[in-house]
């Protein structure tokens, strides 16, 4: 077997149709397998995808093992000489997958291969390549000032952004879709299962870059990314926020230490206070939905820097 395909569902049955669709209908010439790892969904339906797709492993997990956890119980459960990671919320556009791989057959020293990925409205998705992150490029993580200077050091997106580039060494490769030689895979230690959800792409990206391999992005390989099909639920955005925070303030324990790890957290707190106080500025003037909307994601984190979790959190 050339390749083996893992997905991990949670609620996504029909993300994942889709996604399963394309892939059929765009990736001739490849003998390639489907492994679907179904993360103790409370919706019922995964059962259905066996009636369009037969051919697919279905594994259904008892309980929900995280992101890291049921990809690395997919990888057992897979068999091909090459691995790809890739989200039930996405569709391929053309042979993106036929290109990843002609790309990383001919990098010797490739370990991750991912692709340009686009939102919905098929604007380009600024989280398909990142530099590995610290607390200042975290702190200017802003949107505005990415697509306004996309060459900054901090974030490095111009082979993003550059519609002439087809491969470049990149850092880090969005855990949304991740291309991977199946022995380097198991060489790094597989997925760190002491992450839920969040970081953990990163840290692969670490682990690969630590044992000497490069990380590289596929321009001309494109898939659609819908984002936030798989945890869409009303009420979920403080749990999501929290998640996020407490994986990279764990990444950052892990890869520089107690200090950084306390500075970090100490700096999220800081900004966001200073982001409340601006928004509160805003709110007679503002879109005051938006504005409440985006109050409420800093109020979760400021509770987090502080130590004072509303959500429960693993």
């Amino acid at each position: 077997m050339e390749l083996s395909i893992v997905f991990v569902n949670w609620n996504s049955v029909d993300f994942l149709r889709e996604c399963l669709g394309s892939i059929y209908e765009s990736t001739p010439g490849i003998s390639f397998e489907i492994v679907v790892v179904d993360n103790a969904s409370p919706d019922a339906g995964i059962e259905t995808i066996k009636d369009r797709f037969p051919n697919i492993t279905l594994i259904k997990s008892e309980k929900n093992l995280g992101f890291a956890g049921a990809n690395n119980l997919g990888f057992r459960n897979s068999t091909g000489a090459y691995v790809l990671f890739l989200n039930p919320d996405t569709k391929l556009v053309g042979p993106a997958i036929s290109l990843m791989m002609d790309r990383i057959k001919s990098l010797p020293d490739a370990g991750i291969v991912g692709c340009k990925l686009l939102n919905t409205d098929l604007s380009i998705q600024l989280s398909s390549i990142q530099k590995f992150p610290t607390i200042l490029n975290q702190l200017l993580d802003i949107e505005y000032l990415q697509l306004r200077w996309p060459g900054c050091p901090l974030w490095n997106l111009k082979p993003l952004l550059s519609p002439d580039v087809k491969i470049s060494k990149v850092e880090v490769i969005s855990g949304a879709c991740m291309l991977m030689p199946r022995n380097i895979f198991e060489q790094v230690g597989m997925f760190s299962e002491e992450y839920f959800m969040y970081a953990e792409d990163i840290d692969l990206n670490f682990k690969v870059n630590r044992a000497g391999f490069s990380n590289y992005y596929v321009g001309d390989a494109t898939i659609i990314h819908f984002g936030g099909g798989s945890s869409s639920q009303q009420g979920v955005s403080q749990w999501k926020t929290v998640m996020k925070y407490r994986a990279m303030r764990r990444y950052y324990r892990k890869t520089r230490g107690p200090v950084y790890e306390s500075m970090y957290r100490a700096a999220m707190g800081g900004s966001a206070a200073v982001r409340l106080i601006l928004l509160a500025c805003a709110y007679p003037l503002g879109n005051r939905k938006a504005i409440k909307d985006t109050a409420e994601k800093w109020r979760a984190v400021l509770k987090w820097a502080v130590g004072i979790q509303n959500v429960p959190v693993r």
